[in-house]
């Protein structure tokens, strides 16, 4: 009986790739580098997401029971200040994402109205459309903060059905892909001009040595989410063996699926002509993309303009609907689900006593409101702070990309002293020696710190002080917040303490 309920090779394989791959980041991907990004997530897959993940597995095995995920395996290696500072942080990642899909989430619906991405045109009280896009963002956050703590949770389930919709979607794409390259005869949209197209960008920001190195950030925020992987190693079916196999096949699997991905856009979407258009912008890539394929299809089978024009509209719509599905599920579970789990795994000394109450039906409505009021003050500013509509979602995927990529700093930057503890019990090792496990994190923080100070520093070098500003306050921000925090509660036990001996 217990056997039954262990997790398989094929189910881990499963998992794995339904969190990490989406099909969101490849129309990113092609959208911000072309041909070249596939290098990139070649790489990221090799020197970022295997022997991270493997850190992670160990990480995961080691503190299987501890309650507090990331925070557990932090305070274990690094103690309780760094811990709790480096979660936060990851908490923000959270919160970031929560900014943007804010915003986002009206792209999809927008779609699946009118069959392209109208917001553009939007405009309420003569507020120019990424005003309203702004304030729409506002009223989503306080809507879903409102019934989620109310313990209106049931609604999560529709994600399940987003990702099924999502996964019809791939593979769709895939089969118009090559519907289009045979009745083309083998020509693509997008030339390939030797090794030069896989190298270099047809995107002019792109163009510099220091904005292709800025790229790493988006290649490793599409391999994020595996540290939600790392506390399942104790269901699994004979872990030591499982775990590695399971992750090199998936890390294969996942980098071929991405990198095959991009290069199907290149056969329905020539980037200057349907990309280099200024309403494109990283919010409604997707739905362009999708949209495009249609129409190239119905060219490509000898259809009339309108015939093919109607397809295109069609699969955006379809696209606009399992997006929508999707983010909606992910959002009420996102909104209490992180913010929860650190709250109650980590010590509630250090928190505001408000902050660590649980309502009726289980939920931190206080911390949760508090949430949903930062992300509204985070998205007003951003929205309005005179930026063009798609400079307004450059500047949310740079903020998501480093807020993602920041907590791995903690992650992997406190393994080799997680390494270096003799008091745990180990029943998933990879890294034996302690040489290679050094090696081994100096890379991967060099490529981290490295991706993340050059998406940094581009915009500075651009004298675009406005993303540069927004791309890096989230970490700084949050991170002095539970300096804050542990700073003030170190001080109240102090006193607490003084207060006991008299």
């Amino acid at each position: 009986m217990e056997n039954q309920k262990k997790i398989k090779l094929s189910n881990l394989i499963l998992m794995i790739f339904t969190a990490i791959y989406g099909f969101a980041n490849t129309t990113v991907a092609y959208d911000q580098m072309g041909y070249a990004s596939i290098i990139w997530y070649v790489l990221a897959a090799l020197l970022f997401f295997l022997p991270s993940a493997m850190m992670l597995a160990e990480y995961g095995s080691a503190f299987k029971e501890a309650k507090g995920g990331i925070y557990s395996w932090l305070a274990g290696s690094i103690g309780e200040k760094w811990a709790f500072i480096g979660t936060f942080i990851w908490l923000s990642s959270w919160i970031i994402w929560m900014l943007s899909t804010s915003t986002k989430v009206w792209i999809p619906l927008s779609t699946l109205i009118s069959g392209s991405d109208q917001t553009q045109t939007w405009s309420i009280l003569g507020l120019s459309s990424t005003q309203t896009v702004g304030l729409l963002g506002i009223v989503w956050i306080l809507t879903v903060t409102f019934f989620a703590t109310r313990g209106v949770n049931s609604i999560a389930k529709i994600s399940s059905l987003g990702g099924i919709f999502v996964m019809f979607l791939t593979a769709l794409f895939f089969v118009a892909s090559i519907v289009i390259v045979i009745l083309n005869h083998g020509q693509l949209a997008e030339p390939i001009n030797g090794i030069h197209s896989f190298i270099s960008s047809p995107n002019p920001q792109f163009s510099s040595p220091m904005a292709l190195m800025s790229f790493v950030t988006y290649a490793v925020f599409a391999y994020a989410g595996m540290e939600s992987m790392g506390g399942i190693t104790d269901s699994m079916d004979k872990p030591e063996k499982t775990f590695p196999k399971g992750l090199i096949i998936s890390t294969i699997a996942i980098t071929i699926m991405y990198s095959l991905s991009i290069f199907l856009w290149g056969i329905s979407t020539n980037w200057s002509s349907v990309l280099g258009k200024s309403q494109v912008n990283l919010g409604n890539i997707t739905y362009v993309l999708m949209n495009n394929l249609g129409l190239v299809l119905g060219k490509a089978m000898g259809l009339s303009a309108v015939t093919s024009a109607t397809i295109g509209h069609w699969l955006a719509r379809l696209t606009g609907l399992s997006m929508f599905m999707a983010y909606l599920g992910s959002f009420f579970v996102l909104v209490y689900s992180p913010l929860k789990s650190f709250i109650m795994g980590s010590s509630p000394k250090l928190w505001p006593k408000k902050m660590t109450k649980l309502n009726k039906v289980g939920m931190p409505a206080y911390s949760m409101w508090i949430q949903a009021i930062v992300v509204a003050v985070f998205i007003f500013l951003v929205a309005f702070g005179g930026s063009a509509a798609n400079e307004f979602y450059l500047i949310l995927t740079d903020m998501g990309n480093v807020s993602t990529s920041f907590p791995y700093l903690f992650l992997i930057g406190a393994f080799p002293f997680f390494k270096r503890r003799q008091d745990l019990e180990r029943p998933f090792v990879v890294y034996k020696n302690r040489a290679f496990t050094n090696t081994v994190v100096t890379v991967v923080l060099v490529i981290l710190v490295g991706g993340i100070g050059f998406t940094c520093l581009q915009p500075i070098m651009d004298h675009d002080y406005m993303t540069a500003f927004w791309t890096i306050i989230g970490p700084i921000f949050f991170g002095a917040v539970a300096w804050i925090f542990y700073h003030n509660a170190q001080k109240r036990s102090a006193e607490e303490a003084a207060s006991n001996e008299d």
